[in-house]
C-alpha cells in the first residue's frame, strides 16, 4: 500500500503511468473489494431469527402504506375492468422491485355488469318512488366519477317483474319460517329484506325456494346508518343514499366461476351452461338505499311486523303484501371476462417444495379503501419488509408466496380458480394467511384453524401496539372471550374460520391450515361509493398505524412459518376443540332427533385419540429439538423457529423432515373423500361455511346440518364419516416414528 501511494505521488509529477503502476492499482482494487465484502459476510453469519425479525419489523411505514392506498384507490377497479388491470400491474411492479419472482395469472370467468337497473314503487295514488337514487353526499370528491358502477347484484338474472311486496326482515331461514307461520303468501311476490345477519346470497336462495318473483335488499339505518351515529361525511356511518353492492352467487354451494365448478377457469377450460349452474340464482335481485326503501316500507299494509323486525326508519314496519307494488327492471351484461391474480414467489433454500402462502384480494366494487385495499396495503408492506431481507441475501427455508387475488367480490373467484389449478402443489402447503378488510380501526381480531391459534398469539407478543405495549396485551383486553377452552386459559379469543374471504378454498377444499387477521372499527360504508380514500383518511386508519400493525403480524407469520424447523401446529388443542363441537352437536341431536339420535361415542373416542396423538407428536418434537422438559414447544417455535441445534446430524435432519411432512399431512387427512352432502366441493370434516348463513362457520358441518334437517339417517352416516376422518388424522400423527441411534 505504501509503495502504491509512492507511485501515485510520483505519477502526479511525471504525468506517466507505468504497467507496474497499473498492476498495483488492479491489485489494490481487488483487495478493497474483498475487504468491503467481509463486513457483509461477518454480519450475515451470526444473524439470529430475532435479529431478522427486528429488521423486518422496522420496514413497514405509514408513508409507504398511504401511497399504496392512494394509488390503488385512485379510480374504480371492479374485477375485469381496465382499472382492475392497472392495480394488477402496480402490485406486480412492486413485487418485482422487492426481489420476488412475479407473474400475472389470467383466468376467464363468467361475470355480469349491469346495463340497466330501475326500481319503481307504485300505489293507487301513482308512483311513489323511482330509483335507484344516485349515491351522493355533500363534498365527497370521488362520487361523481363516471366509471362508478351503478348498484347491482352480481349473478342476478335479467328480468322484468311487477309484483306486490312482502317485508322479510333479514331474509334468514327463520324469518321465512315466521312468515309461513303468519300465513303470508310469498308466491309471485317481491321480497324486501334488509342486509345483515347472513350472506345476501342466502336471502335470495330462501326467496327462490319460497316461490318469490324477485328480491330487493336494503341497508336499514338501525344496522349501519344514523341509528349507529353520525353518517358520512360528518361521521363514519352509511348515509341515506349509500348502497351495498355485492354478489348473490350461491357460494355456500360452490365458490368461484359457476361455469367451472371444481376445475380452473383457464382460457380454454370446459364449461357448464351458466343457465343450468346450481350456483346462479334463478330470480332477479338488486340492492337499494334506505332512501329508496323508505317509501316502499311506509306504504306496506298487512299486519305489523314482529317488533324485533322493526328497523330505525320513523314509522311502523308492516309485512304486506300490498297495497304497494314494485316494478323491477334489470338488464344484465353477461360475458366471459378476464381477471388477473398476481403471484409473487421467494424460493425456499431448504424445503423449496413446501409453500407458505399469504393472500389479499385487490378488486373492489368501486374504490374499496377499506374493503379490500387496507388489506392489500398491509400485504404490500409485509412483502416490502420481506423483500428488504431478500436484498440482504437472506433466504427463507420454505418457498414464500404472496398472492393478490382478483374477483373476490364476485364469489372468491381468483383464489378459488388458483387453488383448483394448484391442488397437487398445495399438498405441500404449510399454511395460508389471509387479510381482507385489513385495518379500519384499533380493534385487532383474528380467526384461525385451532392448530395455529397459539402461533398467532405468540406473534402478537412480538408486535408493538400503537397505543403502547404489545399487540397481545391490547388484543387480550379488547375482546370478550366466548370460546370455553380459550376463556379457561385466559387467552385472547381467536375465532373460527367460516367463509366470505379467500381462505375458504384453501381450508375447506384443500385442507391447508389458515388464519385471517384484521383491525376493526366503525365502518358503515361497506361496498358503497363512499368507501374511498376521503372516507378512510377521515374515519379509518387515519395515520396508517394499524395498517402497519396488521402488516407486521402478517409478515411475521410468513417469516416464522417459512423458517420454522418444526412446523408450529398444535393438534392436541385441535382435538380438544373438536370434543366441544361434539358435545354441542350431541345436545342438538337430542333436541331434534330424540330417541333416533345416533351414538356419539365412536366420534368422541376418535377426537380423544386425535388429541392424544397431538400431545405425543408434540413430545416427539421436544425430543428432536433438544428442548428442556416442560418448555412450551408451540411458544418456542413461534418465538424463535430455528431452535433445532442438531441439523448437521443426518439422522436428525431426516427425522425433522419426516416430522414436518407428518404435521402437514394431518389437516389434509381431515378432508372427506366424498365431500359434504349436497355440496361436495366443501370437503373439510370440521369446518365449512354455514349452509344457510354463508359467512359464519359451521363446525362438524356434515353432522350438524343433518341434525338441523331432522335427518337421523344422514346424521348417523356423517358421524361415521367424521369418526373415520378423525381416526385418519390421528393415524397420520401416530405414524411418525423417529429413527433411533
Amino acid at each position: 500500500m505504501i509503495a502504491l501511494l509512492h507511485d501515485v505521488k510520483a505519477s502526479r509529477y511525471t504525468r506517466t503511468v507505468t504497467p507496474h503502476f497499473i498492476r498495483k492499482i488492479y491489485a489494490i482494487l481487488i483487495l478493497l473489494l474483498a475487504l468491503a465484502a467481509l463486513p457483509a459476510r461477518s454480519q450475515q453469519a451470526p444473524r439470529t431469527e430475532h435479529s431478522i425479525e427486528q429488521q423486518f419489523l422496522a420496514v413497514p411505514d405509514p408513508r409507504h402504506a398511504e401511497q399504496h392506498m392512494k394509488t390503488l384507490t385512485s379510480e374504480p377497479h371492479m374485477a375485469g375492468t381496465p382499472g382492475d388491470r392497472k392495480t394488477a400491474e402496480y402490485v406486480a411492479r412492486k413485487f418485482r422491485e422487492w426481489g420476488f419472482e412475479t407473474e400475472i395469472v389470467e383466468y376467464k370467468v363468467w361475470m355480469n355488469y349491469p346495463a340497466e337497473v330501475s326500481v319503481e314503487a307504485i300505489t293507487s295514488a301513482g308512483v311513489i318512488m323511482r330509483g335507484p337514487t344516485r349515491e351522493r353526499v355533500d363534498g365527497d370528491p370521488f362520487q361523481d366519477d363516471p366509471r362508478v358502477v351503478m348498484p347491482f347484484s352480481a349473478y342476478s338474472p335479467s328480468a322484468d317483474v311487477e309484483a306486490e311486496v312482502v317485508y322479510a326482515n333479514y331474509g334468514r331461514p327463520e324469518d321465512f319460517d315466521r312468515l309461513k307461520e303468519l300465513g303470508i303468501d310469498l308466491h309471485g311476490k317481491i321480497i324486501l329484506c334488509r342486509y345483515g345477519e347472513n350472506f345476501r346470497g342466502v336471502k335470495v336462495f330462501m326467496a327462490q325456494e319460497a316461490g318469490a318473483a324477485g328480491v330487493i335488499i336494503y341497508s336499514d339505518p338501525i344496522d349501519d346508518g344514523y341509528f349507529r351515529g353520525d353518517v358520512y361525511p360528518i361521521g363514519p356511518w352509511r348515509p341515506d343514499t349509500g348502497v351495498q353492492r355485492g354478489t348473490i352467487e350461491f357460494g355456500f354451494e360452490h365458490p368461484g366461476d359457476p361455469t367451472t365448478p371444481g376445475w380452473p377457469s383457464t382460457p380454454n377450460a370446459r364449461r357448464v351452461d351458466p343457465d343450468s349452474s346450481p350456483d346462479v340464482p334463478k330470480i332477479p335481485a338488486t340492492p337499494i338505499s334506505y332512501h329508496d326503501a323508505s317509501p316502499i316500507l311506509q306504504a306496506l299494509g298487512g299486519p305489523e311486523s314482529p317488533r324485533e323486525w322493526q328497523g330505525a326508519l320513523p314509522f311502523t314496519y308492516h309485512l304486506g303484501p300490498g297495497p304497494v307494488k314494485v316494478k323491477l327492471h334489470l338488464k344484465q351484461d353477461y360475458a366471459y371476462r378476464n381477471i388477473w391474480d398476481v403471484i409473487a414467489r421467494a424460493p425456499g433454500s431448504v424445503w423449496p417444495d413446501e409453500l407458505v402462502i399469504a393472500g389479499a384480494h385487490r378488486d373492489a366494487w368501486v374504490y374499496g379503501a377499506v374493503d379490500p385495499i387496507s388489506g392489500s396495503t398491509a400485504m404490500l408492506e409485509a412483502a416490502r419488509g420481506i423483500g428488504h431481507l431478500l436484498q440482504t441475501g437472506w433466504r427463507p427455508k420454505r418457498t414464500l408466496i404472496f398472492a393478490s387475488w382478483d374477483a373476490e367480490e364476485q364469489g372468491l373467484i381468483g383464489s378459488t380458480e388458483w387453488v383448483e389449478q394448484h391442488e397437487k402443489e398445495l399438498e405441500s402447503a404449510a399454511a395460508y394467511f389471509n387479510v381482507d378488510t385489513g385495518a379500519v380501526g384499533p380493534n385487532f381480531r383474528a380467526s384461525a384453524t385451532p392448530s395455529l391459534r397459539d402461533f398467532l398469539r405468540e406473534i402478537a407478543k412480538a408486535v408493538p401496539d400503537p397505543k403502547g405495549g404489545t399487540l397481545y396485551e391490547a388484543w387480550k383486553t379488547s375482546v370478550r372471550r366466548e370460546n370455553e377452552l380459550q376463556a379457561k386459559k385466559d387467552l385472547p379469543e381467536v375465532g373460527t374460520l367460516g367463509s366470505g374471504s379467500d381462505f375458504t378454498s384453501f381450508l375447506d377444499h384443500s385442507g391447508v391450515p389458515a388464519t385471517d387477521v384484521r383491525s376493526s372499527g366503525n365502518y358503515g360504508v361497506y361496498h358503497s361509493v363512499f368507501d374511498n380514500f376521503e372516507w378512510y383518511k377521515k374515519f379509518g386508519d387515519t395515520q396508517f398505524v394499524y395498517t402497519q400493525e396488521v402488516a407486521r403480524v402478517y409478515g411475521l407469520q410468513m417469516l416464522r412459518m417459512g423458517n420454522a424447523d418444526v412446523l408450529p401446529y398444535d393438534y392436541e388443542d385441535y382435538g380438544k376443540e373438536i370434543g366441544t363441537y361434539l358435545d354441542a352437536a350431541e345436545r342438538l341431536a337430542a333436541e331434534h332427533l330424540g330417541d333416533k339420535a345416533p351414538s356419539f361415542a365412536p366420534a368422541r373416542a376418535a377426537s380423544n385419540r386425535f388429541a392424544q396423538a397431538g400431545a405425543a407428536i408434540k413430545n416427539a418434537a421436544h425430543a428432536l429439538s433438544h428442548i428442556p422438559e416442560g418448555y412450551d414447544l408451540n411458544a418456542s417455535v413461534a418465538r424463535a423457529p430455528s431452535h433445532v441445534h442438531n441439523l448437521n446430524n443426518a439422522r436428525s435432519a431426516g427425522n425433522l423432515e419426516r416430522l414436518n411432512k407428518t404435521l402437514m399431512a394431518t389437516e389434509r387427512a381431515l378432508l372427506l373423500p366424498a365431500g359434504l352432502p349436497r355440496r361436495p366441493w366443501f370437503r373439510h370434516a370440521i369446518y365449512a361455511p354455514a349452509d344457510l348463513k354463508g359467512y359464519s362457520a359451521s363446525t362438524i358441518p356434515g353432522v350438524n346440518e343433518a341434525i338441523q334437517r331432522n335427518d337421523a339417517a344422514t346424521t348417523a352416516e356423517q358421524l361415521n364419516e367424521l369418526t373415520k376422518a378423525l381416526n385418519r388424522a390421528a393415524a397420520v400423527l401416530e405414524s411418525y416414528k423417529p429413527e433411533q441411534k
